[in-house]
């Protein structure tokens, strides 16, 4: 294999890739637990987890022996045909989210994708219409009807957008009340909100959001594709308030680090799914399946969602002990975190990447904090040590 460094790789990309992403300028050739090394041996702390992705951490021995030994059995078959992984998937998916239905697809965007056509088939089932009401500063994928629910930053040069989607501010119940009618068919909400800068619903709009597209019979779609999977202490963000949604969205973290999403509905939206009305050819394959469901065994036997609790302890108290004036607020639950600042926070993540630290800005202004779900005491104590010396850095650059 060739041997490269980091600014040849980068070269290349330029030359061959759709120029779609601002990357970082090194090349990752491996990982382990929370650490990943570039091709040129440069170690670094990871706490952003492949944004959300990579939930029990790189290489993890149980998720790697689960696809090396389905890689040699099939890696893929049609879904005309029953398989082994993707029936225990689904099983299990249906025990930790306590709906009924599953259908799988290849990532976020796929899946929201697909809860939109389940409940537009719904609505017009019982007459309305398909109209999908979004909140502000959401973020749903980048496939044309997702980017239709969120910013308009993400749809400009891609119009038309679709039609049919309405969005309202984020916790404001009569802006919610006064969007909907006859024609409405869902509401999408996450909970959770990721890119829009780690913005949390409160408890008591939830409730009331959900008391209000059930008395409406308006589906209620959570997307959980950041959220879910353990990432917030539960297994999805939906336990800690106490509410079922007709319609939850999964993907990133579901796989340990392959490419998988799910669907996952209760079965007074699924009925009105016919044969045919929805597909994929890749989605829910055997290879990706046994990944999920080794990845989630380990969440269990590991108990990660009690380890995400006390990390996030420990993560608010190191954040309140450095007495950082230009924090204006510190907000999230589990290892969904998010640091707002009073400056942009680009220029710290960038520092923070020179000393050995990944992490990401969202928002403009947020430092979000994603780190995989065993990260130790230790580690999130040599995040704070880089980070203090980053924040340091920035004031005496300013």
């Amino acid at each position: 294999m060739t041997q490269y460094s980091n600014s040849e790789l980068q070269t290349l990309d330029q030359s061959y890739y759709l120029q779609t992403f601002k990357r970082f300028p090194i090349a990752i050739e491996k990982g382990k637990g929370s650490y990943l090394w570039d091709v040129e041996g440069n170690k670094y702390l990871d706490m952003l987890a492949g944004i959300a992705v990579n939930n029990v951490g790189y290489s993890h021995p149980k998720v790697v022996k689960a696809i090396q030994d389905q890689a040699e059995k099939i890696t893929h078959i049609s879904n005309f045909f029953v398989r082994v992984p993707q029936v225990e998937l689904s099983e299990k998916l249906r025990e930790i989210s306590k709906l009924d239905r599953v259908f799988f697809t290849n990532s976020g965007a796929e899946s929201l994708e697909g809860a939109i056509k389940i409940a537009r088939k719904y609505a017009h089932s019982k007459g309305r219409g398909g109209t999908i009401v979004s909140f502000e500063n959401s973020f749903h994928g980048r496939t044309l009807a997702t980017i239709a629910t969120g910013k308009e930053a993400y749809q400009k040069g891609f119009g038309p957008i679709p039609s049919g989607f309405v969005k309202v501010p984020f916790n404001d119940i009569e802006a919610v009340k006064a969007a909907c009618n006859s024609s409405t068919a869902a509401v999408v909400i996450e909970p959770v909100q990721g890119e829009g800068g780690i913005n949390v619903a409160d408890k008591a709009f939830l409730h009331e959001l959900k008391a209000f597209c059930d008395q409406e019979d308006i589906v209620l779609i959570f997307d959980e594709v950041q959220s879910g999977i353990g990432r917030t202490g539960h297994w999805f963000a939906k336990d800690h308030y106490g509410i079922q949604p007709n319609i939850l969205t999964s993907a990133k973290g579901l796989g340990g680090g392959v490419p998988i999403g799910a669907v996952i509905s209760d079965e007074k939206v699924s009925s009105a799914i016919d044969f045919g009305d929805h597909g994929t050819t890749f989605g829910g394959n055997p290879l990706v399946c046994a990944a999920a469901l080794a990845t989630i065994e380990v969440i269990e036997k590991e108990n990660l969602l009690e380890n995400v609790q006390n990390r996030h302890d420990t993560l608010v108290k190191h954040l309140e002990n450095l007495n950082e004036p230009s924090i204006k607020e510190i907000r999230g639950l589990g290892l969904m975190m998010g640091v707002e600042f009073d400056f942009e926070a680009k220029p710290l993540v960038l520092d923070l990447l020179e000393n050995g630290v990944i992490a990401n800005a969202t928002a403009g202004n947020v430092l979000r904090i994603v780190p995989p779900l065993n990260v130790s005491d230790e580690e999130i104590e040599a995040f704070f040590k880089v980070l203090k010396q980053s924040l340091e850095n920035i004031k005496e650059n300013a």
